[in-house]
């Protein structure tokens, strides 16, 4: 008898089929959560971690503070002053409770409470700060660049989804605008030597992660690398505060007194190459930028280049010396004052005969300037032009400088070389000028222009340091002191530039007066008159230049430019103990030139009460506040431009004008 086989019952097939169609559910729910795992942790894992971290992790900058900018005696020109920028974050604001209970928007709203305490402390509308709070996306800006003294009240308070960030401002001493130049909101140069050392002042940023709470509170992580910020290097120029400042005042008066376009002076040490000034009119406020215009900003004395005219002559002087071995008492003709040169004329001022070379160089004669470069020839005189440095940058190093314009020889007419002979066809720099005079001044040795001494690490280390570096000999020793004794001091003691003379110390120097071209032509008679000497000559020290462009109504050189480099000399001598040490000055001589020391009351309107006082104080003037004892200058007692003895007192008017804010 054979088993019946076991066969399920057809409720039993069900239940099998129902547990198993159960089991494969749960087995595919697993492999689809694991597969989901999957992809979340290893996949997209990287990509969900930094969304944490962006929820739960800030990672603030530091910025580090800027380098400061000093002159030749350590006084700061430009530094960085910290200041606080105040946020929130608008959601965590809403949904913290208000301290004192229920807020004008549900017990959930701190914001009235957080917008009446700023206002309160920095000032404002508490309606703007309401605005900012509630904010529907993105952070709340409360306050920007906030002196410490003025935040410090806000930065102890606690407040859930409120914090701020230490800053750095640049404020200046405002001398030098140009040549020290400016920094954009990111603590970026974009200027003058803000931006040329740029790397050095710049330092490096800190970084910070914080974490926070639930309530906006933040720390720091304490499995996050955290990096201090370094603060810049501090660069110490050539220049000198109190020489800046004289010729700055000095500029300033010839372009009010002549109606003058503008005008450029600098002073440079003739041994060295160290530049002592470098200045510009018009100029800018380097701590209001709506002062700030590309026309004032330009630093002329090497951004731009001219016709010399008679100052050129120091080439054909030299030429004359060394190839043609000229004498000053040599009889030269002058052609009585027209001398027709390829269907042109060449004329004087005056018209001369038979004069000696010292008198054709004394008087300024263009004629015979224009005859001698003919006799020298076109290569010779070439080779003289490019071995003064005209042609090339003086290698100053300033941003924008540009090389002149010589002609290359095959480039040359029929009138260049006569015309090049008192400075014409030829276009050259103030600082080229300059530096060409200082070869002469120092023994016909050529010196690299410097303006940067040292640089110095945050621990004072020194990590560069300029020395004084000769060019290249220019000419000899005995024609270089030849040309000062006998041409150069002659036009000062009796020649064009009588007016440049210092009582008391020899002069040597040059005048130049040449029309410029206007629209191709030289038919608009627009004029720029200059003077370039050194002193003293028995022993040179030092050299300056002093260019005004389209002076009205007078424009010779010997009226415009020649005065107001014997103020210069005079006034900075008076200020400078190390001046009068350097020349060996006697009693007498001192005591005279103290009878000038004289300075130029500044414009302090809109300057912060302390850096008015710090300027004031520079300038060795005294200060007295009227009205508020914090702010901004809005008056002072004795006008801007007006000359004043040393140690007096300028009253000046402050007052809260919330100027802070508005400047952020």
């Amino acid at each position: 008898m054979h088993d019946e086989p076991n066969i399920p019952s057809a409720g039993e097939s069900l239940f099998a089929r129902r547990i198993g169609g159960v089991v494969l559910g749960f087995v595919l729910f697993l492999a689809g959560l694991v597969a989901m795992l999957f992809h979340i942790q290893i996949i997209e894992g990287s990509g969900y971690r930094d969304k944490a971290a962006r929820q739960y992790l800030r990672e603030v900058t530091s910025v580090a503070s800027r380098g400061d900018i000093l002159d030749r005696r350590g006084r700061m020109l430009a530094e960085s002053i910290e200041s606080v920028s105040f946020y929130a974050d608008p959601r965590i604001v809403r949904r913290t409770p208000h301290p004192r209970g229920k807020g004008r928007h549900g017990t959930f709203d701190n914001s009235s409470h957080i917008a009446s305490l700023f206002a309160r402390h920095l000032g404002g509308s508490r309606q703007s700060y309401l605005k900012e709070l509630r904010k529907s996306r993105g952070v709340a800006v409360l306050g920007r660049k906030i002196p410490i003294a003025k935040a410090m009240a806000l930065m102890h308070e606690k407040i859930p989804g409120v914090w701020f960030d230490r800053e750095h401002q640049r404020y200046y001493l405002n001398v030098a605008a140009q040549l020290i130049g400016v920094t954009n909101s990111s603590n970026h140069g974009i200027s003058g030597i803000e931006l040329k050392l740029d790397r050095e002042l710049r330092g490096r940023d800190g970084t910070t992660v914080y974490q926070r709470t639930a309530t906006g509170e933040k720390f720091p992580a304490p499995d996050a690398r955290q990096q201090e910020p370094l603060k810049g290097k501090t660069v110490e120029l050539t220049i000198d505060g109190d020489i800046q400042s004289v010729v700055e005042d000095e500029l300033a008066g010839i372009v009010s007194k002549y109606n003058a376009a503008a005008a450029t002076g600098i002073v440079m040490e003739v041994k060295t190459g160290e530049i002592l000034a470098m200045a510009n009119s018009p100029t800018f406020n380097l701590n209001n930028r709506s002062t700030w215009t590309p026309e004032k900003a330009r630093n002329r004395s090497v951004t731009d280049s001219f016709e010399p005219g008679s100052t050129f002559k120091i080439v054909m002087a030299a030429a004359a010396t060394d190839e043609l071995h000229m004498k000053a008492g040599d009889m030269v003709f002058a052609h009585n004052g027209t001398l027709p040169v390829y269907r042109l004329k060449i004329t004087d001022h005056e018209p001369y005969g038979d004069i000696s070379f010292r008198e054709a160089i004394m008087y300024s004669s263009n004629i015979v300037a224009a005859k001698i470069a003919m006799e020298v020839g076109g290569e010779k005189f070439h080779e003289y032009v490019r071995r003064f440095g005209f042609g090339s940058k003086t290698g100053v190093g300033l941003i924008g400088e540009l090389p002149g314009k010589v002609k290359p020889l095959k480039e040359w007419s029929g009138t260049t070389l006569p015309w090049m002979g008192y400075g014409y066809e030829v276009m050259t720099t103030p600082l080229q000028i300059l530096q060409a005079y200082a070869a002469v001044a120092n023994g016909g040795v050529l010196m690299r222009p410097r303006m940067i001494r040292k640089v110095r690490d945050p621990d004072g280390r020194v990590v560069s340091e300029s020395k004084p570096e000769e060019v290249r000999r220019v000419i000899s020793k005995r024609s270089a002191d030849y040309l000062s004794r006998e041409y150069f001091r002659a036009v000062v003691d009796s020649g064009t530039a009588v007016s440049a003379a210092i009582r008391g110390i020899s002069v040597a120097g040059k005048t130049g007066t040449a029309q410029r071209v206007t629209d191709g032509s030289y038919r608009s008679r627009v004029y720029v008159s200059s003077f370039v000497g050194y002193f003293p000559v028995e022993d040179p020290r030092y050299a300056i230049i002093v260019l005004v462009e389209d002076p009205k109504p007078a424009y010779y050189a010997s009226t415009v430019a020649a005065p107001s480099f014997s103020s210069i000399a005079s006034r900075m001598i008076a200020c400078s103990g190390e001046l009068q040490q350097n020349l060996s000055m006697h009693s007498a001589e001192q005591e005279e030139l103290r009878s000038i020391r004289t300075v130029a009351v500044p414009e302090l309107a809109g300057m912060s009460a302390a850096d008015a006082k710090r300027l004031l104080r520079w300038l060795g003037l005294r200060m007295d506040v009227s009205g508020e004892r914090k702010g901004f200058v809005v008056a002072q007692s004795i006008a801007p431009g007006s000359r004043v003895e040393k140690k007096r007192t300028i009253t000046v008017t402050i007052a809260d004008q919330d100027m802070e804010r508005r400047t952020m």
